[in-house]
């Protein structure tokens, strides 16, 4: 099925969508991402307002409802990224051709068009499908560069074209950032590491990587798209598929302020009635300390984990009410969906008999996308895990610095500073007697104390 698939975008395609091969849309990806499937573009109005262009590539046009690749990507449910490999949730063919906005070619993607306001407010929207043509594959460090005022290497032609453009994203990123703040959004800084493996997949390095400001830009642009279309949808009332994240557990929450208290934070917060912006208060007061990593670590396992669900629950981590994925169809089937619904009510005009098919489906693909993700994440750690291990294997006997990340009744979790982390068995505290207090999450020694 993918083979029969031409490879190019046809003139009939192209007749029924809005052209804007014109505008200057590019991608912003890492340096070994093969498949693209958000483009972006970014201009001043003339009544100073922000023109933001989210446009996707529009992989259900290709892979149809009920089809052998829809089945398989069912299936899948995502792609999933291994250290030195992709399991692609559609073949390669449709990920990394027809489908994805490489440079310079047409394609069909489904476009998101807002208007922003130098306040960060959406003033305007437009949701529709086009045909785009990618005026840059660019990369997250390359952009970094160019956003650098201290940074002078000549980089290509293309660079200089998209500069003027790259400030004004980096302008309308930083006020965008600024009103998710505002509300409440929290956000956890954590440096990612990568692991470096030869083409045999032995690890030779570990390296960490800060995320800058392309990266973030990319990421506010993605965020606004994404709650647009869903805040949308939620109007029009139909059946649609949210990425949601519940308000946490009130007894975890009450247990996380008990914990936090003992480093002399003092939390003023119902554990009832918990905000966002109570969480983000105690992630700014740590920021910078030692106990930053294991106040973050608490933090994240008294927080629910985000899923796909119908219901329209609410993102508590973003602090936004209406939230969906909408971006990655490429690599996720519950972004596929949403395409999928987006098309078909438009052709439809949002005809009952759409709806209550579409009502059917989405319990079953909620549940489908949110197991398959949980299997990746579990995946993508178990091979990371593995790796740094084979990394760390020649290094027994030589000391480092490293941070506790986390004391149980057991021992204790090190970490190191290219993020490896190891046990210490209780059994090799051997210089005491240890009592272990689970509120405060200390060890202590019953004859030194």
């Amino acid at each position: 099925q993918a083979n029969n698939i031409p490879d190019h975008v046809t003139e009939e395609e192209k007749s029924k969508r809005v052209d804007i091969t014109d505008q200057p849309a590019v991608t912003i990806d890492g340096d070994d991402s093969k498949d693209f499937d958000d483009a972006v573009v970014v201009w001043k109005l003339p009544n100073g307002n922000y023109h933001l262009g989210v446009h996707i590539a529009d992989v259900s046009h290709y892979v149809k409802e009920g089809t052998p690749l829809d089945k398989e990507a069912f299936a899948r449910g995502n792609s999933t990224y291994l250290v030195d490999r992709v399991i692609p949730m559609l073949p390669f063919r449709l990920s990394n051709g027809i489908c994805s906005l490489n440079e310079g070619v047409e394609r069909l993607v489904l476009s998101c068009d807002m208007e922003i306001t130098p306040e960060g407010k959406r003033v305007g929207y437009r949701i529709y499908p086009s045909v785009m043509k990618s005026h840059g594959r660019l990369t997250y460090n390359n952009v970094n560069k160019v956003l650098d005022p201290n940074n002078h290497e000549k980089l290509e032609q293309k660079y200089a074209d998209a500069a003027p453009m790259l400030h004004e994203m980096a302008d309308l990123h930083n006020i965008l950032y600024k009103k998710r703040h505002q509300r409440g959004a929290i956000d956890f800084e954590e440096p990612e590491a990568k692991i470096v493996v030869d083409d045999k997949g032995k690890p030779t390095d570990i390296v960490l990587h800060e995320r800058g400001t392309a990266e973030k830009m990319i990421e506010s642009f993605m965020l606004m798209a994404n709650e647009t279309v869903a805040e949308d949808y939620y109007k029009k009332h139909t059946p649609f598929l949210y990425r949601v994240h519940e308000t946490p557990d009130q007894e975890k929450m009450q247990s996380f302020f008990e914990f936090v208290s003992a480093f002399g934070l003092n939390v003023k917060a119902d554990p009832n009635d918990v905000k966002p912006k109570d969480l983000q208060k105690i992630v700014a007061k740590t920021e910078g300390t030692p106990e930053e990593a294991v106040v973050q670590m608490m933090m994240l396992r008294s927080l629910k984990q985000a899923h796909y669900s119908p219901e329209p629950l609410g993102h508590f981590g973003l602090a936004a009410k209406y939230y969906t994925h909408f971006t990655s169809p490429i690599r996720r089937y519950s972004d596929l969906m949403v395409h999928r619904m987006i098309h078909e009510y438009a052709n439809e005009n949002m005809d009952q008999d759409i709806q209550k098919h579409f009502k059917a489906q989405l319990p079953d693909v909620a549940e489908q996308t949110s197991t398959q993700e949980r299997k990746s994440i579990d995946t993508e750690r178990s091979v990371n895990d593995l790796k740094m291990t084979e990394f760390m294997a020649d290094k027994v006997g030589q000391t480092f610095d490293a941070i506790v990340s986390s004391v149980t009744s057991f021992g204790m979790f090190i970490q190191l500073p290219n993020t490896v982390e190891g046990l210490i068995h209780i059994s090799n505290l051997n210089d005491d007697y240890y009592n272990f207090d689970e509120k405060s999450l200390t060890l202590t020694g019953r004859n030194s104390h």
